[in-house]
């Protein structure tokens, strides 16, 4: 598994996960909705700490430098 997310998209995704928790906890978001975001929360955390986004690999992609 190779890397191919750069440090701002790490970095992105982290604060969008945080936002969701800190909405989620504020009661802001319930229901459906925090489910369906909770879920993407958490696919965007361990997609940041590996560096590595399935999504990215079929078609090639990659943010980090010289990927």
């Amino acid at each position: 598994m190779l890397r191919n997310m750069g440090t701002a998209d790490r970095l992105l995704r982290t604060v969008i996960a945080l936002a969701v928790g800190v909405l989620y906890w504020a009661d802001q978001i319930t229901g459906v909705a925090a489910i369906v975001l909770g879920a993407l929360a958490v696919i965007f955390l361990v997609t940041s700490f590996f560096g590595f986004c399935p999504l990215y690999a079929p078609f090639k992609l990659s943010t980090r430098k010289g990927g």
